[in-house]
């Protein structure tokens, strides 16, 4: 296996060489590497160490990570490098086991980084860990059974496969997640809601709740930090956040409805028009503003290559509104005939006529509030 050596952060690795010509698909090298995913590692090094600051109460205590799907190591080497907590990488693949030892020789951080070579539901099944981080090239869904077993205080997962969750490929999500996606303007948000709320099931069966602290959709991805809360009536409340979307087909109320077993008229309150189903879905919050400004902080604080981009970001997360789901503009103008204004225009006029109003990070045509669909459209229709 050929390698170069690359610099993220303040961690300097060995990762593969893809053959000539590949793209950065888990086949094109023996070891998987994407350099795309920078900015994902930027802020996983750096939301991990504004969780474990919230942890450090005994400076004695040992604070586990592990990276259950390693592939090149470098997000796990990234954590124990440049958080020094105790981490372990793990891989299935004996040649990622092998350079990921090679990287922690080079680094010399085998005081605090175990390489493992095992199938991850087995490791995960067989040990708890403080933070848990899922990254697969593709769903979560198969390892969030093991995941919420192991995970003490903190759960991390990436879910690349949007097509599934955000409803193109329908029958799939159907699969994977046990709910139905729509794949309509705020497929995106649909996705992070679908993955939250699979998650949350999972976590239930093990007597453990979740609390979002940052969740964030970024191109071909989804990414989300989730505290972990013990007990049956945490559990419990937890569940109550869980629901679905009625979205009106004619004229594009939506509706969250909460309860597993809601009752949800057939008809749209605001038309009579019909309405589509989404869910079981997650309907609570999906970050913490003081956790987002926290990695803020951190990002700022540390080298990081995508750190600008990532910090605008996670301002847009952090400022958005708690309210699913988003409103597209341009899609509301063209109906009702007239040009886009600025953003910060419609989101200034919703909040001079009392409604809660933000801009979001899922799109930058995208707004929130909890305006219903007609109020928006007069208002779109009264800006010049």
């Amino acid at each position: 296996m050929k390698v170069r050596s690359i610099k993220e952060g303040d961690t300097e690795v060995l990762v593969p060489i893809p053959a000539e010509g590949a793209n950065f698909a888990p086949s094109a090298a023996p070891v998987f590497y994407n350099p795309v995913m920078e900015m994902n590692r930027d802020i996983s090094v750096a939301a991990t160490s504004a969780f474990v600051k919230r942890m450090e109460t005994d400076p004695e205590k040992i604070i586990t990570y592990v990276d259950a799907l390693s592939a090149s190591g470098i997000r796990g080497l990234r954590i124990a490098n440049e958080t020094g907590i105790h981490t372990t990488l793990n891989d299935w693949s004996e040649e990622a086991c092998d350079l990921i030892q090679q990287n922690i020789d080079n680094l010399d951080i085998g005081h605090n980084t175990i390489a493992s070579h095992k199938n991850a539901n087995v490791l995960l099944h067989e040990k708890h860990f403080n933070i848990v981080d899922l990254d697969p090239f593709g769903t979560p869904a198969p390892f969030l059974a093991a995941a919420a077993r192991s995970v003490i205080n903190l759960l991390e997962v990436t879910a690349t496969d949007t097509a599934p969750l955000c409803g193109a490929h329908l029958n799939s999500g159907i699969r994977k997640y046990a709910a139905i996606p729509f794949n309509n303007e705020y497929h995106s948000e649909m996705g992070v809601r679908i993955l939250l709320g699979r998650i949350a099931r999972e976590l239930s069966l093990h007597d453990k709740a979740m609390n979002p602290l940052l969740t964030h959709a970024t191109r071909h991805y989804v990414r989300t930090y989730l505290e972990i809360k013990k007990g049956a009536k945490q559990a419990d409340k937890m569940l109550k956040n869980m629901g679905f979307i009625a979205h009106c087909t004619a004229c594009g109320h939506r509706e969250a409805i909460y309860g597993l077993a809601a009752y949800i008229e057939e008809k749209c309150s605001l038309c009579d028009g019909k309405n589509m189903l989404a869910g079981p879905m997650w309907l609570g919050k999906i970050h913490s503003p003081d956790f987002c400004s926290e990695t803020i902080d951190e990002l700022e604080a540390r080298n990081c290559g995508t750190k600008q981009f990532a910090i605008k970001m996670l301002e847009f997360c952090r400022d958005e509104l708690d309210i699913p789901m988003f409103y597209d503009q341009h899609l509301v103008c063209k109906k009702v005939g007239v040009s886009a204004s600025a953003i910060e225009t419609v989101i200034q006029e919703l909040q001079n006529r009392g409604f809660r109003a933000s801009r979001t990070h899922f799109c930058g045509i995208s707004f929130k509030t909890d305006a219903n669909i007609s109020d928006i459209e007069k208002i779109i229709a009264d800006i010049r």
